[in-house]
């Protein structure tokens, strides 16, 4: 089949795309290059430079008409979508409904989209947290991936438009850009290979830092995999359901680099949810999907990309 993914050429999506070529499927990306990069890509995928929320990406749904979307395309920090709501709005939530329009338009048979599962039910009272948890997202990043999963209901119901919602946990791994709250493995990384001490932020009471639950791409990969055929306009948490605190990382990857590196404290930073961790237990039962990899195991390969990059630079 073919399938267009926007946000392609970036961290997760660039895997996703891979992995779509791999299993022998025609493959074009979308994506403006902000946080992505070409070079993600493999010679063999369709390329796109183009912003979702612009009128032109009714061309590229005209001429290449997929029978699968795969919508990654976010601004994905949690700080930033604070700081700047409206533009978060404008691309979480009026990128997705042209995209959706663009699926109905163009006989789409369905939407793969990325949630958050890592944010979008706030401070929960139940840990480890399932779907059938009602979401109080506590971030303006949140709010619009919840109000995301609304629209995509409001086009299955009004258009038959098959989704499914995958709800990611903190994902790490090769190619993540080492910016805001999902990218802290990464920041990390590339702050001890270069011998400098990395922020650990935590709340006063919680010195330890936030509780999280971190999930290697490739995992995350092979829920895209299955979400192609499985899934039909449901919700899935992708998650490991292991709680790793901000100190508890840091000790892994120090261990694993063999450096003796204090961090520097720094305070929780707006819309830091203290704690989450997904009960993953429905995507095992409904898409057949369930971690493989520790996050050692992810880790270690992770530090070895990351060690590989900065030996080409």
């Amino acid at each position: 089949m073919k399938i267009l993914i926007t946000g392609g050429a970036g961290f997760i999506g660039s895997h996703v795309a891979d992995a779509y070529l791999e299993a022998g499927h025609q493959v074009v990306v979308v994506d403006d290059l902000s946080s992505g990069s070409q070079d993600n890509l493999d010679p063999r995928v369709k390329f796109y430079r183009q912003d979702i929320r612009e009128s032109a990406l009714a061309e590229i749904f005209a001429q290449e008409k997929p029978d699968v979307v795969n919508h990654h395309a976010a601004q994905v920090s949690v700080p930033r979508s604070i700081e700047d709501p409206l533009l978060d709005a404008r691309i979480n939530l009026l990128g997705l409904i042209n995209v959706l329009e663009n699926c109905v338009k163009h006989n789409v048979k369905k939407v793969i989209f990325i949630s958050s599962g890592g944010a979008i039910y706030g401070e929960a009272d139940e840990y480890p947290t399932t779907e059938n948890y009602l979401p109080l997202p506590l971030s303006v990043y949140a709010i619009n991936k919840l109000a995301g999963e609304n629209y995509l209901r409001f086009y299955a119901h009004q258009y038959g438009l098959n989704y499914a919602v995958l709800r990611y946990a903190n994902v790490f791994g090769p190619r993540q850009v080492a910016q805001g709250e999902a990218g802290v493995v990464s920041i990390f990384v590339e702050k001890l290979l270069a011998d400098e001490a990395p922020a650990l932020y935590a709340y006063p009471d919680e010195p330890e830092g936030m509780i999280r639950d971190y999930v290697y791409v490739k995992d995350v990969v092979r829920a895209n995999l299955a979400a192609l055929t499985k899934g039909g306009n449901d919700v899935f948490n992708i998650g490991t359901c292991v709680e790793t605190t901000t100190s508890q990382l840091y000790r892994t990857i120090l261990w694993q680099l063999g450096k003796d590196i204090l961090p520097q404290s720094g305070p929780a930073r707006k819309g830091d949810l203290r704690r989450s961790m997904l009960d993953s237990s429905k995507a095992f039962a409904e898409l057949g999907w369930s971690p493989i990899y520790s996050l050692e195991d992810g880790i270690r390969e992770t530090i070895a990309w990351f060690r590989a990059a900065k030996e080409k630079q």
